[in-house]
């Protein structure tokens, strides 16, 4: 089981007041006796350990611990997307006019 996995686990046995070990992917939150505040409150607690932000058409869209956990990563997959992309941007933009301008009166 993946470190994000156990973690979503220990989240949902933290707000189900449930042992986690016997939780598995296909297990829905509805049998676990969860209800839609229940669900507000799982990803509230993901969003703040994982540092992503989960939208709500997603967050209801979780129905099983799978589903909770394929979401998380795939948050986190796409901010690692977008910090690579800035990263990127930034190293291949040219120096603006104004540093260019700088750096040749600083030379000096």
């Amino acid at each position: 089981m993946s470190d994000i996995g156990s973690q979503v686990r220990e989240i949902l046995a933290f707000h189900l007041g449930i042992d986690g070990s016997q939780l598995s992917d296909d297990t829905r939150f509805q049998d676990l006796g969860a209800d839609s505040l229940d669900v507000v409150e799982i990803v509230m607690s993901c969003e703040e350990r994982f540092s992503v932000e989960i939208p709500n058409r997603e967050a209801t869209s979780l129905a099983t611990v799978g589903d909770a956990m394929r979401c998380v990563e795939a948050q986190l997959a796409a901010v690692a997307a977008a910090q690579l992309a800035a990263e990127k941007f930034s190293a291949a933009r040219p120096a603006s006019r104004t540093r260019r301008l700088r750096a040749a009166l600083t030379a000096k």
